[in-house]
């Protein structure tokens, strides 16, 4: 018996599943949940299966559900795709841009959007600046046009162009014992205390990574989430921290941050434009990639 299901009730059953409130749903639809129940209802006949299940006042995703919203948002995506290709055809320079960043390409990715933007004004554009383990999932679920983030899971069939340098480097407070000295060992190092990123992150893998390929143990006796946390820890004089070249541009202006000359440094990492694999790229998502790849070095922090 073959389905037969509207983009409407799609758009309603997405809605309901992504919140998990039919009120909610309901809400966002500008929609009565009553009409919005109907749908469901309508789609689960559809269907031959039940696609929630209520739990006293908190609803859930069948099995069947689950399957059904993957293939939901996917005909959502590619209706998308299709409608920014025929508006392309038209020639009409103008679409919404989806794009998720690692919390340090941050400090970049906003002039390289702003940018864009100048030179498309017709786009919007939505950024979310998250962390490296929401990224993937986002990838995974097909949820952005483009991704920017540090080195790519080679288990995931990703698309992947690198298009910038991303240095890590030692910092540490301006009266620092350490500062202002030459070549200093990576055992010196082990005598210090570090203020890092929190475990998932790409910072924190790339550095923990680096020191144990080197058989130096470092003391890093504190966690934070993000990179202004680390740098603020850091001036405060709560020890040594790792953090991108790209991150430091203010501190290092006004010299309220110095980094440290470490035989062997920086950990050379790279910025990755990423997408899923077999994903076609709307007009304007491959117009910000082709503006990344040609324009990134111009806004790029080199170390002196």
């Amino acid at each position: 018996m073959a389905m037969n299901v509207t983009f409407r009730q799609l758009k309603v059953f997405e809605a309901v599943a992504s919140k998990l409130s039919f009120t909610q749903a309901a809400q966002a639809l500008h929609l009565t949940q009553p009409a919005v129940s109907m749908q469901i209802k309508q789609l689960e006949e559809q269907a031959g299966l039940p696609l929630f299940e209520q739990l006293g006042k908190k609803v859930f995703l069948t099995e069947a559900g689950r399957e059904l919203y993957q293939y939901s948002r996917n005909i959502a995506s590619q209706l998308s795709e299709a409608e920014e290709v025929l508006e392309q055809l038209k020639g009409v320079r103008r679409g919404h841009l989806a794009i998720s960043v690692a919390t340090t390409a941050n400090y970049f990715a906003a002039r390289l959007l702003a940018a864009f933007v100048r030179e498309f004004p017709d786009v919007t554009f939505s950024l979310d600046v998250t962390n490296r383990e929401k990224l993937l999932r986002q990838l995974e679920q097909n949820e952005k046009d483009l991704v920017i983030m540090g080195l790519p899971p080679a288990e995931m069939n990703l698309e992947t162009d690198v298009f910038m340098e991303n240095p890590l480097v030692v910092i540490a407070p301006p009266g620092h014992a350490l500062a202002g000295k030459n070549s200093i060992y990576l055992q010196d190092l082990e005598q210090e205390s570090f203020v890092v990123r929190e475990s998932g992150s790409g910072t924190r893998i790339a550095m923990q990574r680096y020191f144990s390929e080197r058989g130096v143990e470092l003391n890093t006796g504190m966690e934070m989430t993000s990179n202004e946390a680390i740098k603020q820890a850091v001036q405060a004089g709560l020890g040594l921290g790792i953090v991108s070249i790209h991150t430091l541009a203010l501190e290092l202006e006004t010299e309220c941050l110095v980094v440290l000359d470490i035989k062997e440094f920086p950990i050379l990492r790279h910025w990755y434009l990423v997408h899923r694999h077999g994903k076609r790229l709307s007009p304007v998502a491959e117009a910000f990639r082709q503006y990344v790849l040609s324009h990134a070095e111009s806004i790029s922090i080199h170390l002196k």
